[in-house]
């Protein structure tokens, strides 16, 4: 708990609004004004849309949005955790955060893309008390008519390291061959990670964050351009997962 704990904290002290505020003490302790305008310099550019959307197509590259009826066969559909969030109330209700890569992965099923459709038990040890998500997703994906027989989930899980292997005591044939369902954000990290347990990884990338070209030149739109806490969080969210890339080693 206490290195899940750590892995979380320390990289916000690089991100941009840790640099900030340490650079804001700085200014404070030596009494200097520099600081403060590096600060200031910094939350602006890393809060403007137009930096956040060209950081994340960075880190979606070259991935793009595909139909499930295109995507190759497989033994198969791996979904990762990382859609659910707990909903205040003493019903314990369970609300959807973003469904995209359930989503995929019962299309991708549906499809005939392979005959196992699997989950990973995700849960945070500090919400102890929401149901590792595979088996949220599998109770789902049973009322939507999945048969139970296709269905399966893996033990608690805390990180994409622990995703790949549980998944892969899963799949005991050798080199088993899976569609493996995620952000596109965090494709490449994962994909390497499966690969390095002895998985054959066909990407199916969901939940894209870049806006598409089709969608609007981003450059164009004035709101682009300006501040806003949402551009902040992208831009750190995309910082972080490259951060995860240099550490885990899977550029």
């Amino acid at each position: 708990m206490v290195a899940f704990l750590f892995s979380k904290l320390l990289p916000l002290l690089v991100l941009p609004m840790g640099l900030a505020l340490l650079l804001l003490l700085l200014g404070l302790i030596r009494r200097r004004s520099w600081p403060v305008g590096i600060a200031f310099l910094l939350l602006w550019l890393f809060s403007t849309g137009l930096v956040s959307q060209m950081l994340w197509r960075v880190v979606e590259r070259p991935w793009q949005r595909r139909p499930a009826g295109d995507a190759p066969q497989a033994d198969a559909i791996v979904v990762l955790s990382g859609g659910r969030h707990a909903a205040p109330g003493a019903s314990r209700i369970s609300e959807w955060h973003d469904p995209d890569r359930f989503l995929a992965g019962i299309d991708l099923y549906r499809t005939g893309r392979a005959p196992r459709l699997l989950f990973t038990g995700g849960q945070n040890p500090f919400q102890a008390g929401l149901a590792p998500e595979g088996e949220l997703y599998r109770r789902e994906a049973v009322a939507l008519g999945v048969p139970v027989g296709a269905l399966s989930s893996t033990p608690p899980v805390r990180n994409t390291a622990e995703e790949a292997t549980a998944i892969r005591a899963l799949l005991p044939d050798a080199s088993p061959r899976v569609l493996l369902v995620t952000s596109a954000f965090h494709m490449r990290r994962a994909q390497r990670l499966f690969e390095r347990q002895g998985m054959e990884v066909l990407p199916f990338p969901v939940d894209f964050k870049a806006r598409a070209a089709w969608g609007g030149a981003i450059a164009r739109d004035p709101l682009m351009w300006m501040p806003s806490a949402g551009g902040l969080y992208s831009s750190s969210a995309a910082l972080r997962e490259l951060m995860g890339r240099v550490v885990y080693r899977s550029w």
